[in-house]
Order: structure tokens, then sequence, then C-alpha cells
């Protein structure tokens, strides 16, 4: 009698990755599940439920994701990133706001959130451009990557909804080391970033932590100061590229490359602060020290950090932890989840969590190392700083080292556009390792 053989696209799927994004989710459920009851023991929220439905229609949306050929489809990636540029814009004006932000849209009690599914055909669509375009030069390539993933992020910005939109930069630079763009470029984007971030803030840095009449509050309050920074720079910058194209001497590229990241990151962050509230400007700063806005975006912090210490080793146990059923911790099914964990399973149980996320971006880097597919390997690159920066950010804002930027943990926080947006990277990656080793 001949054996039953699987089919060779199952056979070399990478189950490991399968396995630790459905354990994830299985954590997260009972995590909400915990978090949805109080110090009483009355439950007085059903989440744990609709994750429930949320995972189940994710496995269509994962199952539907895996037998694509990305490779065969590439060139249609363009109408899927130009239909979610349609729905961002369409949230803008016919949104609903949730938490500050006009970044859902649905009927009822039912709705999605468009950027977490412009973050997968973002991803999609720069890597066919990235692929296509190895012909060009790394200046060009580096603005036109810098185009497409800048108008989402200009769209979700004007929500506004900055944790969604900061994610698209972290993708931005995987994608662009993945390309083998010069690392000069991608540290450029990298400066950029951390230069927007530090300017956004100054200003508010001056009123908290300097003492009063400092430069910083004068330099603010004086209207026409910033004005003329900004013209300085702009001169600086235009005479160095000058310099630079009429005799190619080092000094004038190093002195455009400078002002040229100063500059963008002052228009940068003075488009943040037209269209960014103050309270989620203060998110960004209570991590350096929450005691400044303790009874405000500081208490998120100071909580969850309490919740996570009193774990101990081994933690409370389930459904004993006391900070969360006494619902000291804000949003803690969705952007403060882990604190539930930390506290409930201690630090072993954290230690699992991350293990499983560590474990689920190895997958992924192994398997840029294994497709036979230069497209391909792109893709994995995008949600590989997907899911990274996501990891890292959300964890990190819990213990207090991050900033509290709103962004969920995928697979464990509650919240089915996330959860969604997750299992369907996560199928076009098992369909990626099915078909690794095709020429």
């Amino acid at each position: 009698m001949k054996r039953l053989q699987m089919p060779k696209f199952l056979s070399d799927i990478d189950y490991l990755i399968l396995l630790s994004s459905f354990l994830l989710i299985a954590i997260g459920i009972l995590a909400i599940a915990s978090s949805g009851v109080d110090a009483e023991g009355f439950r007085f929220s059903d989440e744990y439920i609709k994750q429930i439905i949320w995972a189940a229609t994710g496995l269509l949306l994962m199952i539907t994701a895996m037998s694509l050929d990305l490779s065969r489809l590439k060139d249609y990636t363009i109408f899927a990133y130009l239909a979610v540029l349609l729905l961002l814009v369409y949230t803008k004006f016919a949104g609903r706001v949730v938490n500050g932000a006009k970044s859902w849209i649905g009927v009822g009690a039912y709705g999605i959130q468009p950027s977490e599914f412009a973050k997968v055909a973002t991803i999609l669509f720069l890597a066919r451009y990235l692929d296509s375009s190895e012909q060009d030069g790394d200046v060009k390539r580096l603005i036109i990557s810098s185009l497409i993933i800048g108008i989402p992020v200009v769209l979700i910005l004007s929500q506004p909804d900055f944790g969604s939109a900061i994610v698209f930069f972290p993708i931005l630079l995987a994608m662009l080391i993945m390309a083998k763009i010069d690392t000069r470029y991608v540290l450029f984007i990298l400066l950029i970033i951390l230069f927007t971030v530090i300017l956004l803030i100054l200003p508010l840095a001056g009123k908290y932590f300097l003492a009063p009449g400092n430069f910083l509050a004068i330099f603010y309050q004086n209207t026409k100061l910033p004005l003329l920074v900004t013209i300085l720079l702009l001169v600086i910058l235009a005479l160095s590229v000058l310099g630079w194209f009429k005799f190619k001497k080092r000094p004038y590229f190093w002195i455009a490359y400078f002002s040229g990241v100063i500059s963008i990151a002052v228009f940068l962050s003075a488009g943040a602060r037209k269209v960014m509230k103050e309270y989620q400007i203060m998110r960004l700063m209570v991590f350096i020290d929450p005691n400044i806005d303790p009874q405000g975006a500081g208490w998120n912090i100071l909580q969850s950090v309490t919740a996570i210490g009193s774990g101990g080793l081994f933690g409370k146990g389930y459904m004993q932890g006391t900070q969360s059923h006494a619902r000291f911790i804000p949003q803690q099914s969705t952007d403060f989840i882990f604190s539930i964990i930390a506290e409930e399973g201690g630090f072993f149980g954290s230690l699992l969590v991350i293990a499983l996320f560590c474990f689920f971006l190895y997958r992924i880097i192994s398997l840029i190392e294994t497709t036979n597919d230069r497209y391909a390997a792109l893709v994995c690159a995008g949600f590989w700083g997907m899911f990274f920066f996501h990891f890292m950010v959300n964890i990190g804002m819990a213990i207090g080292i991050m900033p509290i930027t709103g962004i969920p943990l995928y697979f464990i926080s509650y919240g089915g556009s996330s959860l969604w947006a997750a299992m369907t990277a996560t199928g076009f990656l098992l369909g990626i390792s099915a078909r690794r080793y095709r020429m």
C-alpha cells in the first residue's frame, strides 16, 4: 500500500512560525479574559469572546494570504496600496473618533482601523518598487521609497494617530537595508526620525524640565527666532549642495548631509505639532520622568511598572492580578496587556512571551536567508520591521523604557484590526516559506 504523502506546498511551510503565532494568540486571549474581571470576581467585559471570533476569522485571512503567490501578484500590489490610501482619506473625513484620533471606520459597534492594513499593503508595494529598481541610484531609490512610505504616514498623522504612523519608519529602514541601499542613506532616515522626535518635544521639555526663563522657552515663544534658524539651515543646505556638485569635496557632502537632516526634521516636527495634541506629545516625554505628569500621561507607566514589579518571579497566578483587577491599569487589554501577563505570570511568564516573539522574529530572518526570491525577501524584511517595532515599543512602554505611543502588542493585544493585520502578514510569511526554494 502507498503511504499518503502531504502535498509539497504544505510540507514546506515553516510550521514554527505558525506555532509561535498561535501560542501568542492563545496567551493573548487568556490575558484579555483576565483583564475583564474586577477585584470581586465579576466579569464586566466579554472582549475575550470577540478576540476568539477575530482569531477564527483571522485564520481565514491567514489561509487566504498563504495561498497567494506574491511573486506572481507583485505587479498588482499598487492597487492594494492605492486602496488603503483611499481608505485612509475616507477615514480622515468620515471616520470615528476613538481615543482622540479619527482612525476608525465602521457601523455601530463594529469597525476597522485602516492604518493597520495600510502597513501590510505598503510593505507589499514598496518591496515591488525596491525589487524592480536595482539599476537606479541609491539617492533616487531612497527618495521614491520615502515618498511611498510618506503618503500613508501623512494621512495617518492627520487623524492624528502618531503611534500607527511611526511604525512605517522601521519598516522603511528594514527594507532599505535588505535592498542594500548605502548605509549613509539609511542612517540619514534614522537621524531624521531621531531629530524629529527631539525637536517635537523640546518646547515641552523647556516647560517641564528647565527653570523658568530658560533658553528653550524664550526661543519657542519668539515666533521669529525659529523661522530665522530654519532659513539659515536652508541657506547652508543650498550652498553645501551647490559646493558638492561643483567641487565634489567630501566636506560639502557632509555639511549638506547634516544640514539636510536638521532641516527636514524641523519641517516634520513643525508639521507634527500642528496635527498632534499636547497630551500626545506628552506621551513621548513621560518615559523620561513619569512623575512630571503622574495623574495624566505618566499614570499609565507608573501603574504598569507597579503591576509588573508586583509579579515577582512566578507571578500571582492566573486571574489573581490585583492591579489589573482593581482596574488601576488604563487600557489594560490593549496597550498595556503585557503588564497583566507580567503580574500574573511573573518574570517567567514574561520571559515566555518575549522568547516566543524573539523566536518568531528569528524564523523570519531564517526565511529571508533561505528564500530564492528577492521580492519575497524584501517583503519578509518589511514584516520583520513591523513585528519587531510593535514588540519592542509595546513591551518597552509597559516597563517604562519607551514612550507611550498607543502601539498594540501584535497577536496579544485586544483588537480585531491589529490581530487581522498580524495574521494576514503571518499568512504571507507562511506562503513565502512554502515557496522559498522555487527559482
